[in-house]
């Protein structure tokens, strides 16, 4: 089956950016996100989410790597020195390349 190069690039971050970022991935080229509450556990402990502040997303986008590094880089200098944050891509291919 032939597929076509994309990045995914997963930001898991405080679920108050949540607006924010929906703004910020649309505007610097995303044509899609998808977005689910998470939890978890790292070095400053766990996030429960048992109150709302204590909450995370994860979000996905499928994207090229030109609009994967400037979402990377906005999130960077924008949102992780003040929020808790964690970002990767991963190489992947998609059947419909027309949506991403």
């Amino acid at each position: 089956m032939q597929t076509h190069a994309r990045k995914l690039i997963v930001i898991i971050t405080e679920s108050a950016l949540e607006p924010l970022l929906v703004k910020d991935v649309l505007k610097l080229g995303a044509q899609g996100y998808t977005i689910a509450d998470v939890r978890g556990g790292g070095r400053h402990g766990p996030r429960d989410a048992d109150w709302q502040a204590d909450r995370n997303i994860r979000m996905e986008v499928i994207c090229d790597g030109a609009v994967a590094d400037a979402i990377a880089a906005h999130v960077r200098d924008t949102y992780s020195g003040h929020y808790a944050t964690t970002l990767f891509f991963a190489d992947i291919g998609v059947l419909r390349p027309e949506k991403f």
